[in-house]
């Protein structure tokens, strides 16, 4: 990331605007006379408005030399979500024009968290994300100002918390025939040499010798048989604790045999922003320099046709020894990482949390505005729904009680993948990935049906959005405040 912020401590009483071209002002409500109060008051009674209004939405107004200024008034009754919301219209105007240097003036009496969180929304979308139109341009931002910082105002953070989601969006974004999971794997290779992460790969004949027929039922029908279960670990000396991290990645979904419709086929290159969240989890935390070892897998495959796919009423054994009757192809996601999870429980963790694009019941319950969260721990539930309300990125807590699982009883096998009868299939899904999860294991699985929304979500103004890398980052930090669960 190639943008320098320069913390300013003193507010100016006036601006160089030939200098600060594009400026965002936050002032509160008991102040009368903000930076040129006379040109806002203008455009408001112009607009029949009053000031008032600028809680619920920004004023922009263009100065006589071209200087672009726009004004929001903060609140300390906005949740962070409400006030990300705000900053992404309020810079919807600024960014467009695509600047070189944004000035952000913090008038407001308040703490700097309304100047951390314009900083934070203006970088996050002043990123250079996948454009292969011709004469694409790159973005131009190179500075931002920020005016009426505190002393103990530290931007670092929010720079890697923006290089995190950053590199998630730009792995979904990505086409499918541009990401295969042998391209995954050398980009992953890159990123771990970059990061100094250690990088493990079991590949498919790996995978067969150790016993992963669930995995290796989803991976057998594509060609070439390039998946892998990718290991990847950070670990800064003398750190005991381990938190690890499992995604998943399937690079393309067919639906496999049971094939999707057109409609639902499209976009399906996003069915590994499970993985990509991880890895963006894992970028912000590197180079936060937190204080934990994270271990993280990433299940790498896709879900193909062929003379080698797995179909309905197969019997595969899953590497923990469980028999599964295939009851539907497009259930591929649970399959991948039922074995991947085998894999994470097995080295005891302090906590376990999976993400991934799993389920369409999911977006049925919540739409595009909120993931879902499921755990075997009741008080993972609730620290989840509070680290996602912490920082912008809403989620909901849903129950998976063990008679759930009552529906996927096998006549054959251990257990059935899913059924065909419809239902809670996120329930169903998270039941099923239970059984692959040691149960000692604090674990925590988010279905991600909010990773793509139109017209953005939250701080971000991409429909691809990241979702899960602030989530997660927050969420590791509570796990390491506590001794267990």
């Amino acid at each position: 990331m190639n943008i320098k912020i320069i913390n300013n401590n003193k507010i100016p009483t006036e601006l160089n605007l030939k200098k600060h071209l594009h400026t965002l002002i936050l002032f509160d409500e008991k102040q009368t006379n903000p930076l040129f109060v006379g040109v806002l008051k203008a455009k408001i009674k112009r607009q029949g408005g009053k000031i008032t209004d600028l809680k619920k939405t920004a004023l922009s107004a263009e100065l006589d030399n071209g200087s672009l200024l726009t004004w929001v008034m903060v609140s300390d009754k906005k949740s962070p979500f409400q006030i990300q919301t705000l900053l992404r219209k309020a810079f919807d105007t600024i960014l467009s024009e695509n600047p070189k240097t944004v000035t952000v003036i913090n008038e407001s009496s308040k703490n700097d968290v309304w100047l951390k969180q314009a900083v934070y929304v203006a970088l996050v979308n002043s990123q250079d994300l996948p454009n292969l139109k011709s004469g694409a341009k790159r973005k131009n931002l190179i500075l931002i100002n920020a005016y009426g910082t505190s002393a103990k105002t530290n931007f670092k953070d929010i720079q890697a918390l923006v290089a995190g989601n950053t590199l998630t969006r730009e792995l979904t974004i990505t086409p499918p025939n541009q990401l295969t999971p042998t391209i995954y794997r050398q980009k992953i290779k890159k990123l771990s040499k970059e990061n100094g992460w250690k990088v493990e790969e079991f590949a498919m004949p790996k995978l067969k010798k150790l016993g992963a027929g669930a995995f290796y039922a989803v991976a057998q029908g594509s060609e070439p048989q390039d998946a892998a279960i990718v290991h990847l670990t950070y670990e800064p000396k003398g750190v005991k604790e381990t938190i690890s991290l499992v995604g998943k990645g399937i690079c393309f979904d067919t639906g496999g045999h049971n094939l999707k419709p057109a409609k639902y086929m499209s976009g399906m290159h996003e069915d590994m922003n499970g993985s990509a969240v991880v890895l963006g989890i894992l970028k912000a935390i590197s180079d936060m320099k937190v204080k934990v070892k994270l271990d993280c897998w990433l299940a790498i495959a896709q879900n193909h046709i062929g003379p080698k796919a797995y179909k309905q009423n197969d019997v595969v054994k899953a590497l923990n020894g469980m028999t599964i009757e295939i009851v539907h192809t497009d259930a591929e996601g649970r399959m991948v990482l039922a074995d991947t999870l085998t894999m994470a429980s097995r080295k005891k963790p302090k906590a376990i949390i999976d993400f991934a694009t799993l389920t369409g019941c999911m977006h049925v319950a919540m739409g595009d505005r909120y993931s879902g969260v499921l755990s075997n721990h009741a008080a993972l539930n609730c620290m989840a729904v509070g680290a996602g309300s912490d920082v912008g990125e809403r989620v909901t807590a849903f129950p998976s009680d063990e008679d759930y699982e009552e529906d996927l009883k096998s006549q054959i096998a251990d257990i059935k993948q899913c059924n065909l009868e419809g239902g809670p299939d996120h329930i169903h899904a998270t039941r099923f990935l239970g059984r692959f999860v040691d149960n000692n294991v604090p674990w925590l699985h988010m279905d991600l049906s909010s990773s793509n929304r139109k017209g953005g979500l939250g701080a971000v103004a991409s429909e691809v959005n990241g979702f899960g890398v602030s989530f997660g980052i927050n969420m590791i930090e509570k796990l390491m405040k506590i001794k267990a669960l």
